[in-house]
């Protein structure tokens, strides 16, 4: 919303404060100010003149040259190449040594041998948009109305010594978008109540408004307020410099005196009105509906619309004229040969308004006031000043009556608080004056006490409608600035992480120190995705109202958007991929909201090791997954709980490659590698994952770490190599070697492993490393191998072993 502080000064006393200072004032308050612009700063020496002579110079087909009366000594020869100059108009003329706009500076000059001593300007010239400039002016200079005064400042004329403030208005201040809703609140700010000239409308007695019009409306959802009144014995001519001046500096064209005028009412109370040209209309019947699905329109842009049921429409005689609240038809549109005029204005259901003229990518200076609200205690008045203002400037008549429909009344809004709710929100001492003052500087009538707060909010501020309104209005009009700054008062503790935030860390850590880098994936993702790689059967949980198919239930696993990336970094060749996530999977429970558990997965692919002259290139497999996990859960104090068991359950992973990780005997994940049939279909060459339940080690233990010091006494080793049966686990075997190794043993490693030439088929060889260590003494050689036997003994006992 451009507002033109001069305009402004017409309701306002504004001598005592500065366009910007009162545009720091407005900011303060609330509303953003985008900037002030003040475009007669850069202009100088343009004055009035007066065409005396124009005559076509010699030679050339569109120069002409001019003589001007400046009011000065005597007259200045001027060279024109304007179209439409002539013998006694009053122009703008910039003299020598005058700068305009584009910051060309005007000197004395000669064209083809005449002497030029400045210009004849155009609008464009003196700073104005294109889109603003009046037609009769486009290609040419601008004459001003006769009784402009020969040899003064043109600036005036023009409005160019005027400041303009532009106010970024939100949706929920649309009352901020008419000069009458700035003024109420300029007029807060500086404790001014705004005054308005009243509107002189003078009716014809003879005739009513029945005799020409007569109004309906199909819902009144869809149009609470319909109004239209008629103007006639009109004469449609240009509009007063004053009308002109004002509409070019909020950006609207000058058209005409009747279109001039709806613009004008727009910007002076927000309501919006359109003109009709009531002898182009085939009935007095005029009719609010939806529009049917067949029907088009040509909208005044020369635009052909076809309209769709959203869209609301005026009728005549069942014939749509215009679109309700964006433009209006060609069919109907006001002319030079226009002699009355059918004015509407109304109030139409703002999101219709706003579809329509997105759908038809035809949005408005009305269109944005109708979609943002209209203040329905002015419509009648913006109607009445209206049609008064046409009768005016056209020397018509307004026939007596307003043809109307109303479903909705303006009403005032009661909002009740107390003074110690204000108070205790804001962190102020308002006094009852005080609020009383604020109110009254508001222009809302109130009644106050020490223990209640009633305002009576009129309805141009429709936003206003709860206790926290009426707070907030306390706030900005009493000022930002002064409300209290304080402390919170609390006692200060000393930052530190939870448990669970304590192992989060590690595990991310951890993780990112074993080669992973850490990836975030979607939590909702398609069905099948989210019920893939899970030990439990469970339906997914889907979203009544998905943004699309691929996000459309919550996940059960993190594997899946693992796996997403990798094969979206293989396909960019990146061979050798490795990612971990941390984040939540979602269970569902009976009649209750999901569940939501904690979960670590990984996934890799390609290389551990890259080939150089060093090194031979490794390639990740099972054992590299499960050395990650059990450093892990070593560093999570959990190595001897957790166990491995092979698997063949999940679908998506390989069968003889998969295994349940277990703690104290519980399931709380599996690791593994992919599938190769799913792993085919990806593109990707092995991939190995895991996926863990990480809510187990989330709870803080009671149980204290020991650090042990190091023995000071030596300790031995024995090996031991024996043939089992190839199905014998490693972790059975260990299982049995600890608990018949007697109280000495401190280790165990598996050193070799051996199926081939001279091992029996269906059998394998294994060689572990035994470590003993006394911390107390020196071990003997008899108690080392009387221990050392058992073992041997009970390898031969459970797995019938042959001792190599």
């Amino acid at each position: 919303m451009k507002v033109s502080y001069n305009w402004l000064s017409e309701s306002l006393d504004l001598s005592s404060i500065e366009p910007r200072d009162l545009a720091e004032q407005i900011t303060l308050t609330g509303i953003e100010v985008d900037g002030v612009s003040e475009p007669g700063l850069e202009l100088k020496n343009i004055v009035v003149g007066k065409v005396l002579k124009a005559e076509k110079m010699p030679d050339s087909d569109h120069l002409n040259l001019t003589e001007v009366d400046v009011a000065g000594d005597e007259t200045v020869q001027i060279v024109c190449g304007a179209p439409n100059v002539k013998e006694g108009q009053k122009v703008v003329v910039a003299l020598p040594g005058a700068r305009l706009s584009n910051g060309m500076k005007i000197k004395k000059s000669k064209l083809r041998g005449y002497t030029s001593n400045g210009m004849i300007c155009s609008l464009e010239e003196l700073g104005f948009s294109d889109a603003v400039i009046p037609k009769n002016a486009e290609d040419g200079i601008y004459v001003l109305p006769e009784e402009a005064e020969t040899g003064t400042d043109a600036l005036p004329y023009l409005g160019l010594t005027d400041s303009f403030i532009e106010l970024d208005i939100t949706p929920n201040r649309a009352d901020a978008l008419s000069m009458r809703g700035v003024a109420f609140e300029a007029g807060a700010i500086l404790e001014q109540n705004p005054s308005f000239t009243g509107v002189n409308l003078n009716e014809e007695p003879t005739e009513k408004v029945e005799d020409y019009v007569s109004v309906a409306v199909e819902n009144q959802e869809d149009t609470p307020i319909y109004k239209m009144r008629v103007i006639k014995d009109l004469v449609v001519r240009e509009s007063p410099l004053w009308l002109q001046r004002k509409l070019m500096h909020a950006g609207i064209r000058p058209i005409d005196a009747v279109v001039d005028v709806t613009n004008y009412i727009m910007l002076e109370y927000g309501q919006p009105l359109h003109a009709f040209d009531f002898d182009l209309l085939t009935s007095k019947d005029i009719l609010v509906r939806r529009a049917k699905g067949s029907e088009t329109l040509v909208t005044l842009d020369g635009q052909k619309r076809e309209l769709s049921q959203g869209n609301l429409v005026i009728t005549n005689d069942n014939v749509p004229v215009a679109l309700a609240g964006v433009m209006g038809g060609q069919n109907t549109h006001v002319t030079e040969g226009t002699q009355t005029v059918a004015l509407e204005a109304a109030v139409f259901e703002s999101s219709l308004i706003r579809k329509t003229a997105q759908s038809l990518n035809l949005r408005s200076e009305s269109s944005s006031r109708f979609e943002k609200g209209i203040n329905l205690a002015d419509v009648q008045n913006a109607l009445d000043h209206a049609a008064a203002l046409i009768a005016s400037l056209g020397h018509g008549t307004v026939v007596t009556g307003t043809a109307q429909t109303e479903a909705a009344e303006a009403q005032s809004k009661t909002v009740v608080t107390t003074p110690q709710k204000i108070n205790r929100t804001l962190g102020t001492n308002l006094t009852v004056n005080d609020l009383e003052r604020i109110f009254d500087r508001l222009n809302f009538d109130s009644e106050i006490t020490t223990e209640k707060v009633a305002v009576t909010v009129p309805p141009r501020r429709w936003d206003i409608e709860i206790e926290a309104d009426i707070i907030e209005e306390v706030a900005r009009i009493n000022g930002y600035k002064n409300l209290p700054s304080t402390l919170p008062h609390s006692e200060s503790h000393p930052g530190e992480l939870t448990y669970s935030q304590k192992i989060g860390r590690f595990t991310r850590h951890y993780m990112e120190s074993c080669g992973l880098s850490q990836a975030i994936s979607y939590a909702l993702t398609t069905s099948e995705k989210a019920g893939a790689f899970t030990l439990f059967n469970a339906n997914p949980i889907e979203l009544d109202w998905p943004m699309s198919e691929e996000h459309k239930a919550l996940r059960q696993n993190l594997i899946s958007g693992l796996l997403d990336n990798v094969q979206y970094n293989v396909a960019r060749q990146s061979k050798s991929v490795a990612l971990f996530e941390l984040g939540r999977i979602f269970t569902r429970q009976e009649e209750k909201l999901p569940k939501e558990t904690m979960h670590v997965a990984g996934i890799m692919t390609g290389s551990v090791m890259e080939n150089s002259w060093q090194e031979a290139e490794v390639q990740v497999d099972y054992f590299t997954v499960k050395g990650i996990l059990e450093e892990w859960f070593a560093g999570l104090g959990q190595e001897q709980s957790i166990s491995f068991i092979p698997c063949k359950d999940l679908k998506e992973m390989h069968p003889g490659r998969t295994a349940k990780v277990m703690l104290n005997g519980e399931e709380i994940g599996f690791i593994g590698q992919l599938h190769p049939t799913i792993s085919g279909e990806r593109d990707l060459n092995e991939t190995y994952v895991f996926e863990v339940n990480l809510e187990p080690f989330l709870t803080d233990s009671d149980e204290t770490a020991v650090f042990k010091a190091i023995p000071k006494y030596p300790g031995t080793s024995r090996d031991i190599a024996f043939v089992v049966d190839e199905t014998v686990l490693h972790e059975n075997i260990v299982n049995v070697i600890k608990a018949n190794s007697g109280k000495w043993l401190q280790s165990i490693r598996l050193f070799d492993l051996y199926q081939g030439d001279n091992i029996e088929e269906g059998k394998k060889s294994l060689a572990y490393s035994l470590s003993y260590v006394n911390p107390e003494a020196t071990l003997k050689e008899e108690d080392v191998s009387s221990d050392f036997d058992q073992v041997k003994q009970a390898l031969i006992n459970e797995f019938k072993a042959e001792i190599r």
